[in-house]
């Protein structure tokens, strides 16, 4: 296979594109990260739209940016500009070019999920957050085409060079192409896949981007410094023979990542440039949560452990390994993670670079959200959020959206606190039924018809059963006894993973994909 792009086979490219743009009424969807490939995708149809005389420009192609909201405010802010700056030369130009920037549902993102309802940090096993960050997204602005068009066509930047297993499934599914250059979409009918790069490699990429010039006015040169910062050895050559090293394999995705035991990609940023090391603390605070890199005897898997309640998200308990698996992190240690975001995001504000220092890495939209889980949910009727929105940022926290529990608020919560552990000292769960038990009688009150309270309360009860966890496992042991089953046998379901690892905590019990 080639590793040198010629003229020849450029031309040949952007003329592949021509044809096919023009073959037929049905909307283009572009990929774009701001990386190399889906950039260089992006510009060659730009540059083929270019040599299409205006009448045959006939449809439009969409050019759609996932911005998980925590990716590195680096590249946050690198692929926000791009997409400004496409907007603007696409329109200069009279190209049917529209960029999009998506965005996660706010019940989907990151912190509502990590925070507001505890998901454990994402692992191997469970991998709860590229289909709710990224391709959720994705997915409902290509429905919202098809149910507009009935049609769509993906044009993607994925290359067979990039893995032994993308080259498989790339190759399944040039197989099934039911016309030249399109390949069916394995997720949604009556979308086609065209991958313009397919067998380039990556020296031919940045070969590409270097010898021409970005056409939207976004330096192609800056993403190559980019990469190379993002390399552990800054060197980032163009490859022009076999064996040459290559910066392709950077990945610099969301700062907050958990699925890699180090971030490579953005260590090597901090060490390759003292500008940034302002991103010091943010590979800190990645660490922290993760349980990566504590000063502590115990293992990673054993400090996350520690953080999380014995039950699962619904209350339920699963026994594996002759132990229970543990479930969403406390309320002391959602309080913790997001008492260090924010003053995290504070010290960004007042510390980063000035074109980054608007950074939020919570949104005030995710703060009330998280408000409302806290709340409404878990019933904890205290309401400490805006109390540690104030105590870290010193300004109001400003939600409209809440109807707080009119009778009770953070002095009751105390004074439960202080009755619960005077009178039943050995039961660690009694203040959370008993205001659970307050809070849902309060709500339920305020409504005219009542006719799940009963089944509510029971819930609740049922939660909140045991004293300790201790007891939870005598009470699971005896169970299982009767039910001849020997401790080291999983429960039903369970598929021999480390109980140390977070099984799915998830309320839905379904597998997650992604990440």
């Amino acid at each position: 296979m080639a590793t040198v792009l010629t003229k020849e086979l450029l031309q040949e490219t952007v003329e592949t594109i021509k044809e096919l743009y023009q073959e037929d009424n049905i909307p283009w969807i572009c990929g774009y990260s701001g990386g190399k490939d889906s950039s260089a995708v992006v510009q060659l149809v730009w540059m083929a739209l270019q040599q299409l005389p205006p009448e045959r420009r006939s449809k439009t192609v969409h050019v759609i940016s996932t911005d998980t909201l925590v990716e590195s405010p680096v590249v946050a802010l690198w692929a926000s500009q791009s997409l400004q700056k496409m907007k603007n030369a696409a329109e200069q130009e009279n190209l049917p070019i529209v960029p999009h920037r998506l965005t996660p549902q706010i019940q989907n993102t990151f912190w509502v999920n990590l925070i507001g309802r505890g998901y454990p940090a994402p692992r191997v096993n469970f991998r709860w957050c590229t289909d709710r960050l990224k391709i959720d997204a994705s997915n409902q602005f290509i429905k919202n085409i098809l149910a507009a068009e009935s049609e769509a066509i993906l044009v993607l930047g994925s290359r067979k060079a990039e893995s032994a297993s993308r080259r498989r499934v790339m190759e399944s599914y040039e197989e099934k192409r039911y016309r030249a250059h399109l390949s069916p979409n394995g997720s949604y009918p009556n979308t086609y896949v065209f991958t313009p790069i397919e067998n380039w490699e990556d020296s031919m990429v940045w070969q590409f981007l270097m010898q021409n010039s970005n056409p939207w006015g976004h330096s192609n040169k800056d993403l190559l410094a980019m990469y190379r910062g993002a390399s552990a050895d800054n060197e980032c050559p163009l490859v022009v023979e076999s064996g040459t090293p290559s910066c392709g394999g950077s990945r610099m995705g969301c700062w907050v990542c958990t699925m890699v035991t180090e971030d490579k990609s953005l260590s090597a940023m901090i060490q390759n440039d003292e500008e940034k090391s302002w991103m010091l603390p943010l590979l800190d605070f990645r660490n922290y949560i993760a349980g990566y890199k504590q000063k502590s005897e115990l293992t990673q898997n054993e400090i996350d452990r520690g953080r999380r309640d014995f039950r699962r998200m619904t209350g339920g308990l699963t026994w594996h390994r002759g132990r229970l698996v543990h479930g969403p992190y406390t309320k002391e240690v959602r309080e913790d993670f997001l008492r260090r975001l924010l003053k995290l995001q504070v010290f960004i504000q007042k510390n980063a670079p000035e074109e980054v220092r608007g950074t939020e890495l919570i949104t005030m939209d995710e703060l009330r959200y998280i408000r409302k889980i806290w709340l409404n949910d878990k019933h904890e009727f205290d309401d400490t959020l805006p109390v540690i929105y104030k105590e870290v940022t010193g300004r109001d926290f400003d939600d409209s959206s809440i109807v707080k529990n009119k009778y009770y608020g953070s002095d009751e919560w105390n004074l439960l606190a202080d009755v619960c552990k005077e009178l039943y000292p050995d039961h660690k769960l009694m203040l959370e039924l008993e205001s659970s038990l307050l809070d849902v009688e309060a709500k339920n009150s305020a409504i005219s018809s009542r006719r799940n309270v009963l089944k509510n309360l029971e819930a609740e009860i049922k939660h909140a059963y045991f004293k300790d966890e201790d007891d939870a496992e005598d009470m699971l042991r005896m169970r299982r006894k009767r039910q001849g089953l020997p401790d080291d046998t999983p429960d039903a379901g369970e598929d021999g993973q480390d109980t140390d690892e977070p099984i799915n905590t998830s309320p839905s019990s379904t597998e997650e994909e992604g990440c």
